[in-house]
């Protein structure tokens, strides 16, 4: 039976993991600006939340929230809704960095897009295939994703950085 959350629940996590990031990246000196361009539709588009903008370059960032840090796996979300078959933001996004975000932990890993997801499309069969459900209104959808070891991507993947935003507080 798959996990099942509220849409509330997943809207919470959303935010937190976006006020959480947006707040780092404004204190780090390189930054210049950072604009959330989540309620932009042509950014919704191309699944992208934010441009950050540094002192040597312009990057477009997906923010991926997730409360469930102690699996030791990143979820890469293959479809986002099957029901009606939508591919998954991990494989459409056209952001430049997707930062995956562990709320409770407030760990952030910032992934280099596309290498991350080139690898991934290569190694996907290898990971186990898990969905979640989430309930909006009195209908659901269903999410499938990836179970991706994070050590395995840290290993594999060039360029993948983590950090811990807990000096936030």
């Amino acid at each position: 039976m798959p996990r099942q959350y509220s849409m509330k629940d997943a809207t919470d996590v959303a935010k937190v993991a976006t006020a959480d990031i947006e707040r780092w990246l404004r204190g780090l000196r390189q930054t210049r600006s950072v604009a959330n361009v989540e309620d932009d539709p042509a950014y919704q588009r191309i699944d992208v939340d934010l441009i950050w903008v540094t002192q040597t370059r312009t990057y477009q960032v997906e923010i991926k929230g997730d409360r469930w840090q102690g699996t030791g796996n990143f979820f890469f979300e293959t479809q986002s809704n099957a029901e009606q078959q939508t591919p998954g933001c991990f494989l459409y996004t056209e952001a430049d960095l997707l930062f995956y975000y562990f709320v409770h932990a407030q760990e952030l890993y910032i992934l280099p897009m596309p290498q991350t997801r080139d690898w991934f499309l290569v190694h996907m069969d290898e990971f186990k295939e898990r969905a979640t459900t989430t309930l909006v209104g009195n209908s659901r959808y269903t999410t499938v994703g990836r179970l991706t070891p994070i050590q395995r991507v840290l290993r594999e993947v060039d360029g993948v950085r983590r950090y811990n935003l807990s000096s936030l507080d």
